[in-house]
């Protein structure tokens, strides 16, 4: 395990452990205790490892982490199914050989087709690669978010776009949840890629110029979108609520599609219209230039 990627394990478990509640899990929580959260020594306990060989996981001084060892601790530590594949992340070891460099991102011509065909029914959808950066999206998605094709190649990024683009912040009803959340998945993507240097880049320009950023970076919180809901507040037509869904196409696990819907009915879906109807003369979608 390289010394960049333990580190980054002992510090998600120092701060998983630091929010373990011990009267969550029955045990005596009255006695005083120095930091927030569970001993080491606890928490060795409950995953059934030696408080040695956790202490040398959390410090960062051992090379290696067992499959087993790593699903227990996530286990005891109450982990959610991201915080767990997180964990395992980190905690792999380093293959013997280093992989060949990633291939250029592109997106299926059938997923394309899918994106554009969303348009029909008044759903935006967009496709996030690694980095969360933006692939593809349909011009129902421009139109509500921001024409990412209009914007420099560097720039087409889900994560600039929150924290760069003063757009961003009054978009977005809940600036702040969203923001949070970009940060995490950001995570994600660190733990699968620690070797990536254009997200070693990213994660240092947005710890530069973003003071929240830099705070929610070291809160070592992960989140993978699957399903939920995002208010906006658009220029053009107003308040509105989406409920979004988050799919790999064609499986791939670098690849993410959403697809955004409003409830039938509701005045979020008659502004959808509004705002499709407000943008049906622009260009047809179509993939956005590799890098």
């Amino acid at each position: 395990m390289s010394g960049m990627k333990s580190g980054e394990l002992a510090q998600f478990l120092r701060t998983c452990r630091s929010r373990v509640s011990p009267e969550e899990l029955g045990l005596d929580g009255s006695a005083r205790r120095r930091v927030p959260g569970l001993r080491r020594e606890e928490l060795a306990q409950l995953a059934g490892v030696s408080v040695d060989y956790y202490t040398r996981l959390e410090q960062g001084r051992s090379r290696s982490a067992s499959a087993e060892v790593l699903d227990a601790l996530a286990t005891a530590l109450r982990l959610t199914d991201a915080e767990r594949q997180h964990l395992m992340d980190l905690g792999r070891p380093e293959p013997a050989v280093r992989k060949r460099r990633a291939r250029p991102q592109r997106v299926d011509p059938a997923t394309l087709r899918l994106v554009e065909m969303l348009d029909e029914v008044h759903s935006p959808a967009f496709v996030l690669g690694r980095r969360l950066d933006v692939l593809a999206h349909n011009r129902l998605a421009g139109a509500l978010i921001t024409d990412f094709r209009a914007l420099p190649a560097a720039d087409r990024n889900q994560a600039r776009f929150v924290f760069f683009d003063p757009h961003a912040r009054e978009l977005y009803q809940d600036w702040e949840a969203v923001a949070a959340d970009t940060v995490a998945m950001l995570r994600l993507d660190a733990g699968r890629y620690p070797d990536d240097p254009q997200l070693s880049a990213l994660i240092g320009e947005l710890s530069i110029h973003s003071e929240q950023f830099r705070k929610w970076w070291s809160d070592h919180k992960v989140h993978r979108r699957t399903t939920g809901s995002k208010g906006y507040h658009h220029p053009l037509v107003g308040d509105l609520t989406v409920q979004y869904q988050a799919l790999h196409p064609a499986g791939d696990p670098d690849q993410i599609l959403f697809v955004y819907t409003t409830e039938p009915g509701s005045a979020s879906e008659n502004s959808m219209r509004l705002l499709a109807n407000w943008h049906s003369t622009e260009n047809q979608d179509r993939e956005l230039p590799v890098r």
